[in-house]
């Protein structure tokens, strides 16, 4: 089967030797995006900020591929401080709809560019 590759200029660019995301039949499978602001490339500042802005970079990545974050299937969220997993929680449910994906959320001693929180996900369209 045949992959596609997808790329928006509304979510960061890739940082390394990776895509935005790929697209195989109907599955979409998205790379980490941690929260840099597309435009700058730098990372936006706070917690709450950083959460934000991971949730807006998928979700064009997302769009990009023909779909939304409403067809999220599964999510993994990685954080540097499992205490904001709260706040995770609560900032999701404003870019997620329910029903809500399958997820895990763990901490990680370190992110890509002193990132606080990146998350990745697979997509089904359709």
């Amino acid at each position: 089967m045949a992959k596609t590759i997808i790329h928006t200029d509304n979510a960061p660019k890739a940082i390394g030797t990776y895509s935005q995301a790929v697209k195989v039949g109907d599955t979409v499978y998205l790379s980490g995006q941690i929260p840099l602001d597309p435009a700058s490339m730098q990372l936006v500042e706070g917690i709450e900020a950083q959460i934000h802005q991971m949730f807006k970079n998928l979700a064009a990545v997302a769009e990009a591929a023909g779909g939304s974050l409403g067809n999220l299937v599964k999510l993994n969220v990685f954080m540097t401080d499992l205490s904001n997993f709260a706040k995770v929680n609560e900032i999701m449910a404003q870019y997620v709809p329910e029903p809500f994906p399958a997820r895990a959320a763990v901490q990680v001693s370190a992110l890509p560019r002193g990132a606080l929180i990146e998350a990745d996900g697979v997509l089904v369209l359709g």
